[in-house]
């Protein structure tokens, strides 16, 4: 069975990719993931925030989730900070070309449109094999419109795509009136593939601080089902590449959305809880869901269950929800002997 896939007009030998996460900040885990098998890495974002500010991505990680993390630092070798500016992250992105075989793509989020195209001509030429353009904006102001909003991404995408020839990746947001109409727009201002999709951490409120405070909270199985359904809906009806994010933690997680037609699945959550060494496992779990499923091939496998080859495409819209609320037994729990 081949797990080979396309991504980005690349040819990776796994459809497994690492996401950007505070793992993707250490060589060391680098060449740990390559060695158990990941098809490509994407590095951790560079925010604009941290080229102002000098802020630590792994410190605010650790330290705003009140220690709930601080297992991490001994089941893995944490890296420490210093690879928040931008030239560190630069020399950071040369540093993993020469150790790694697989793509190593780099993430960036900016603010402003001239950080998105200054930062993106230096990733180039830093020798990234792609740009993966982390969107990451929640609109507050009651006065920005959608449309508004909307032409700002457009703005962002069609100024990075005429300033490099990267192979360039948006990781969208699911927050859009029309996803579907957003995902073909980004593609004709040049994006060559889309992640579905971007998180959203939610603030929660400490009521022995009355204070606001951030809280991660890693995903599930089930965290997977949003990007599962757009990616149905969207694939063989968008010539782009689509890569899944959230929720893929097992084998058959990953297998779901290549049925749906995802040409990659990233990798976050299952590795910050279960350490690198789960890459290995999920790829061992695809392969016994091929197997299973008579695929010899991802390729061969990939869109089988997209809308566009089902007999009932609306089973991934309206009747979806009308059959799931007649078909659920809320009693169905307790008859479990």
């Amino acid at each position: 069975m081949s797990l080979q896939t396309e991504y980005l007009s690349m040819d990776l030998r796994s459809p497994l990719v690492a996401a950007p996460s505070p793992l993707t900040k250490s060589l060391d885990h680098l060449r740990k993931m390559e060695d158990a098998g990941i098809g490509a890495v994407v590095l951790y974002s560079l925010f604009q925030e941290q080229i102002e500010y000098g802020s630590s991505e792994v410190d605010h990680f650790l330290d705003s989730n009140g220690g709930a993390y601080e297992n991490l630092r001994e089941k893995e070798d944490w890296p420490e900070s210093g690879k928040d500016g931008p030239e560190e992250y630069l020399e950071y992105l040369r540093a993993a070309k020469e150790a790694l075989e697989v793509p190593v793509i780099a993430s960036l989020n900016g603010r402003s449109l001239s950080s998105w195209v200054l930062l993106a001509r230096n990733m180039e030429q830093a020798g990234a094999d792609g740009l993966e353009l982390n969107v990451y904006s929640v609109p507050g102001d009651p006065a920005l419109t959608g449309e508004k909003m909307e032409r700002n991404l457009f703005d962002i995408v069609r100024a990075v795509r005429s300033n490099t020839k990267l192979p360039l990746v948006v990781k969208m947001s699911p927050y859009f009136s029309s996803p579907a109409n957003v995902a073909f727009r980004l593609v004709e201002e040049g994006a060559d593939g889309l992640v579905l999709f971007n998180r959203f951490y939610q603030p929660d409120i400490d009521l022995e601080d009355l204070s606001v405070e951030p809280n991660i909270l890693l995903s599930t199985s089930h965290s997977s089902r949003l990007a599962l359904r757009w990616i149905a809906l969207l694939s063989g009806r968008l010539d782009t590449f689509l890569a899944a994010s959230g929720g893929v933690l097992t084998g058959g997680d990953a297998a779901k959305m290549i049925l749906a037609g995802a040409d990659v699945t990233q990798l976050c959550s299952t590795l910050l809880r279960n350490g690198l060494g789960e890459i290995r496992k999920v790829e061992k779990e695809l392969l016994e869901w091929m197997e299973k499923l008579g695929f010899a091939s991802v390729e061969a496998m990939r869109s089988s269950l997209s809308q566009i080859h089902l007999d009932e495409p609306e089973l991934f819209e309206r009747a979806q929800y009308m059959r799931g609320l007649k078909t659920y037994d809320p009693l169905q729990e307790y008859r479990k002997p």
